[in-house]
């Protein structure tokens, strides 16, 4: 079974994402929102991937 186009980005960006909201007492303010930008950036990409493949799934499904 192959995953989804677009499913990877998603699930690295929200983990980065989350990653930085926990490092935020430990690491400088600016670095911390850097990976929270840079996870919030990688779950958009990943998630207007998933939209535009929708159909391509689809049909590899039947």
């Amino acid at each position: 079974m192959q995953a989804r186009e677009g499913l990877i980005p998603t699930v690295l960006g929200t983990a980065v994402t989350t990653s930085g909201f926990a490092m935020k007492k430990i690491l400088p303010g600016p670095l911390a929102w850097g990976l929270v930008g840079f996870g919030l950036a990688h779950v958009v990409l990943g998630s207007i991937d998933l939209v535009e493949h929708k159909e391509t799934a689809r049909e590899e499904l039947y």
